[in-house]
């Protein structure tokens, strides 16, 4: 379970977007994610040990409900949305590949309306459907590593900075929406006897998993990676076998993301995640965004919700993992440009509406 709520359908078309903006130096953008999830898994698994809520009850317990508001918005508004409806893409793409036509925006869209009439019928994936999807993915992404890496050249790795060492950054910043799962993993905490050894190895899986995947996808300007990873291996059969994966775990993963935003948003959280859907769905086809800025903005505003998290004080037995995971987060924002905007507009809103709701006197509207 821990290593389901890191690796998600996002990593089924991150590599393509990576390498697009780093070209092969992209492999150096996994490589400081990978290390700088090390302190931020443990710091919240610690968190999650002592704490329940979620990062969002992390930041209230330690600062108060005022500053754990902007972290609540953030990810309700921002990051379940923007999410959900990248994760319906990737699935989208999958499904038209393996058609070999087709419009992955109207596909996305199904996948999207199945998983809200899901949550309004109350049907939720059970941790055990969570673990299957995951672990299917997990062998998917194994079998392809292992089959593809005899054929990795050095020619895949040249030129290896097409577009300069700051592209690195800029990789990273998108990547991260691959390794924003460990505040999500400190809820899992007192479902294990020893969390910290769980938090481990779910390190080691997702570490050798990302690394081979960096490897073998580092030539490739596929929008489907793994599909083309998997046909090198077993040919056009595993066209399909891919695409009713990516459907499955792209619903699986929707359908959970939906059901954690609703729980935030409270009593009617569920229909204001499909306005808000609905709306950025709406806008993302009439303006043609592409899924690159979308996985970007969630990026942006996930690390933000885990800079929020990581900055609450850990349990009393400090480690020497606590800098890592205060400072890590925010500084891989700095790569975010002018995104950045968007958690640092949420958040003064956020803190606005605390400060007009508290003045307001009891019994009154703000209205």
């Amino acid at each position: 379970m821990y290593v389901g709520a890191v690796l998600g359908p996002g990593v089924l078309v991150l590599p393509a977007l990576a390498t697009e903006a780093a070209g092969p130096a992209s492999l150096l953008a996994w490589v400081a994610l990978l290390a700088l999830s090390v302190p931020v898994a443990v710091s919240f698994a610690r968190l999650g040990e002592q704490h329940r809520g979620g990062v969002v009850g992390f930041v209230r317990t330690a600062f108060g409900e005022r500053a754990a508001r902007p972290v609540a918005w953030w990810f309700y508004l921002v990051g379940v949305p923007f999410g959900v409806l990248g994760g319906a893409l990737v699935g989208g793409r999958y499904v038209a590949h393996a058609l070999g036509g087709g419009d992955p925006a109207v596909i996305a869209i199904v996948l999207l309306a199945a998983a809200f009439a899901a949550n309004y019928a109350g049907l939720r994936v059970s941790a055990g459907a969570q673990v299957l999807l995951v672990g299917l993915l997990a062998v998917l992404l194994a079998v392809a590593v292992a089959g593809t890496v005899p054929t990795v050249s050095r020619d895949d790795f040249e030129p290896f900075a097409p577009h300069g060492w700051l592209a690195v950054g800029h990789a990273a910043v998108v990547l991260f929406f691959a390794f924003s799962g460990w505040e999500a993993a400190g809820n899992l905490a007192d479902e294990f006897g020893d969390p910290r050894r769980a938090t481990r190895r779910t390190l080691v899986v997702v570490a050798v998993l990302y690394l081979g995947l960096a490897v073998t996808t580092a030539g490739t300007t596929s929008d489907v990676p793994l599909a083309d990873l998997l046909e090198r291996v077993f040919g056009p059969s595993a066209r399909l076998v891919t695409a009713v994966a990516a459907t499955l775990l792209a619903f699986g993963a929707i359908n959970t993301y939906l059901a954690g935003g609703a729980r935030l948003g409270g009593r009617h959280g569920l229909t204001g995640l499909l306005v808000v859907c609905a709306l950025l769905t709406a806008v993302t086809l009439r303006l043609h965004v592409e899924l690159d800025t979308l996985m970007r903005v969630a990026s942006t505003t996930l690390a933000a919700v885990a800079g929020g998290g990581g900055g609450a004080p850990p349990p009393p037995r400090r480690g020497p993992t606590a800098p890592g995971a205060r400072g890590g987060p925010p500084a891989g924002l700095a790569f975010s440009g002018v995104l950045l905007a968007v958690p640092l507009v949420i958040g003064v809103a956020a803190l606005v509406s605390a400060r007009v709701g508290s003045a307001v006197p009891a019994g009154r509207s703000s209205s």
